[in-house]
């Protein structure tokens, strides 16, 4: 059965592997997870546990598998994808995904793997790469549509300072194309992302390009740096509330 499935098992493999009906096939699997043999992931779904363990004991090996099946139609991302692409230093306990199932709640804990879930619509999954983990393929936001989702949503990024450090990073590659940040965000239809994205981009030397282009994108109505932050100072150039902090270049 093991040899049938991938990374999980499911009754739906147990019925295939062991030509049993799926209500036999789901009392094995239970009474198999009950002696410890699997690891009960979520109703249905079970993970092997390897021979030198126990099921108390039982680790994750790869989360990113455990978020594609459980969370698909859906990618990684956020502070997660900043990561993968070496957009940042910093290291964050949850794994972010971008789902389009429903959330019930924004941060989960699956078999000891902690989740930030982020819901996205089917029509808003794109600019994404296909990651091999193992034998299973792993859809992650590639470095531009990774940025553009931290600024529409700076939670999604660790705050707004931080989203700022990995755009001026990402910024900074030899191989980036700064037209494709505007693509992204236009495709995206989301109006505080050029109003952030101009705005940072004008703070710093050598961006003048991709900043009046966001300039030429801003939507009606003001929007904040981070609603996360108390944002008292309005930049009407932007049609931006930013925190007092914030001046012309970068945060004090």
């Amino acid at each position: 059965m093991l040899r049938a499935s991938t990374q999980f098992v499911t009754i739906d493999s147990a019925v295939k592997a062991l030509g049993l009906d799926r209500r036999r096939a789901a009392k094995l699997l239970s009474r198999w997870a009950h002696q410890g043999w699997l690891k009960h992931v979520r109703r249905g779904l079970y993970a092997p546990v390897a021979l030198d363990t126990t099921a108390d004991r039982f680790v994750m090996e790869d989360p990113w598998v455990l978020a594609a099946r459980l969370l698909e139609p859906g990618y990684i991302g956020g502070w997660t994808a900043a990561e993968h692409w070496d957009l940042t230093e910093q290291i964050f306990r949850s794994v972010c995904v971008f789902t389009t199932k429903p959330i019930r709640k924004k941060e989960q804990t699956v078999v000891g793997v902690p989740f930030a879930l982020k819901r996205v619509a089917r029509d808003a999954i794109f600019g994404t790469k296909s990651i091999w983990r193992g034998q299973v393929r792993v859809a992650v936001s590639d470095p531009a549509r990774t940025i553009v989702d931290m600024l529409a949503d700076p939670a999604v990024g660790g705050g707004i300072a931080h989203v700022n450090e990995c755009l001026m990073r990402h910024l900074a590659a030899a191989d980036t194309r700064p037209q494709t940040l505007v693509e992204h965000a236009t495709k995206l239809g989301n109006g505080a992302v050029f109003k952030r994205l101009g705005f940072l981009a004008s703070r710093e030397p050598g961006y003048e390009a991709l900043a009046e282009a966001c300039a030429k994108r801003l939507t009606a109505g003001n929007a904040k740096l981070d609603p996360a932050l108390a944002c008292p100072r309005l930049i009407t150039q932007w049609r931006l509330w930013t925190p007092e902090r914030w001046k012309r270049r970068g945060p004090a």
